[in-house]
């Protein structure tokens, strides 16, 4: 799951009660480090807390300290899991540092909030946020069309760096990237840090099939939204699927013509989703009402289950019930654009393994990765980096 899946539920019954809390954020890192700029932890007085800023070793000792470094408001500590590093490193972790900025609830209510919204509506988020001087902590926030109203009450920031501050949280937003730098802010120079957030991925799976669970399982351990759509009732159901966050019972017989009010506020150009039906008059209607939205199509990742040959047939199907010209050749034109047969070669023979190759592949597509070996990715980095 995620850390925002996990920070959110805590967040809201803290916010109920009127608790106070610390919210980390690592906002710098250097060297090796298993977790990333943007990774963040809820922490309360009582000992609760949710998310995690590292892979174990420094969760204890930020916990320990953070009331007292922040009486006086936002800060930006140093940890270290270096074993070389001083007399009291925080473990031996991965030998990097990281940089934390550690807020209470006056600074961090507003970024929780605009992250609660982007989470549901899973939609992207960019945030800018002064790191040093006296306007720490203060932000700029920038969202999709959906987050406007709550990103627009939400940059209530100083008069003197909203301009500068909204200027980076949108430029974070249009590059689709973080960063912490020096700028000018104000005429004086202070360190910003843009972070991009991703729109939650979220997964489609139509197919209600007992090989459908192992997916659903992958997926939603990796916090992502996953819905499940079959036209069959007796499997499409929420005892069969409890974790998932949508089911639905397809009208197989109406699609692609009834998609529109199925699929067009539900499924969004973002998402995943693959055809795991095993049945031909399923998966080329579903096909159909896909491809022939533009509005969704092409989603970030489409895959089919089965030989490629079964899949050409499908599209060839789906080309028809669409009224097109040629199936033959559309049908060409939208197998390159699709990942079939869905999944890496893994091996897989099992539905939880073919379930894994799926996901694997999945996530390589949304992080844009190469599904290299890490050893041999970092020995490139390696040799590139030697003078």
């Amino acid at each position: 799951m995620t850390d925002l899946e996990n920070i959110l539920p805590l967040w809201r019954e803290l916010e109920g009660s009127g608790i106070d809390y610390v919210l980390a954020t690592i906002v710098a890192v250097e060297g090796p480090s298993y977790r990333k700029p943007g990774a963040r932890m809820l922490l309360v007085n009582d000992g609760r807390r949710a998310g995690t800023v590292s892979g174990g070793c420094l969760e204890a000792e930020v916990a320990r300290r953070a009331w007292w470094l922040t009486e006086s408001g936002p800060v930006v500590e140093r940890y270290s899991t270096a074993e070389d590093d001083g007399d009291m490193p925080y473990g031996s972790g991965c030998g990097g540092v990281v940089f934390l900025l550690l807020e209470r609830r006056a600074t961090a209510a507003p970024l929780l909030t605009a992250l609660e919204k982007a989470f549901h509506q899973r939609t992207p988020l960019a945030i800018a946020t002064v790191l040093e001087g006296p306007l720490i902590g203060q932000r700029a926030f920038t969202g999709s069309a959906q987050l406007r109203a709550t990103t627009d009450r939400l940059n209530a920031v100083s008069a003197c760096c909203a301009p500068a501050l909204e200027d980076l949280s949108e430029l974070a937003f249009s590059r689709k990237t973080s960063f912490d730098e020096e700028v000018l802010i104000g005429g004086i120079s202070t360190r910003v840090f843009g972070d991009y957030r991703a729109a939650r991925p979220g997964l489609w799976i139509f197919g209600a099939g007992d090989d459908a669970k192992p997916l659903l399982h992958l997926a939603r351990e990796l916090g992502w939204f996953v819905a499940v759509a079959d036209g069959r009732s007796h499997l499409a159901t929420n005892a069969r699927f409890p974790n998932s966050k949508d089911v639905m019972v397809l009208p197989i017989a109406e699609l692609p013509d009834a998609a529109d009010s199925l699929f067009s506020t539900r499924l969004l150009p973002t998402d995943a989703a693959v055809l795991m039906t095993h049945s031909f008059e399923q998966d080329s209607r579903v096909l159909a009402s896909i491809l022939g939205d533009s509005r969704i199509f092409p989603l970030a990742y489409l895959g089919v289950l089965g030989p490629q040959r079964r899949t050409r047939e499908l599209l060839v199907k789906a080309a028809r019930l669409l009224h097109l010209s040629a199936p033959a050749d559309r049908a060409e034109q939208w197998l390159a654009q699709l990942h079939a047969p869905t999944g890496l070669d893994l091996g897989a023979e099992t539905p939880a393994t073919i379930a894994l190759s799926i996901i694997a592949e999945i996530q390589q597509i949304l992080a844009a990765a190469t599904a290299q070996p890490l050893r041999e990715v970092r020995a490139v980095k390696i040799e590139v980096a030697q003078p």
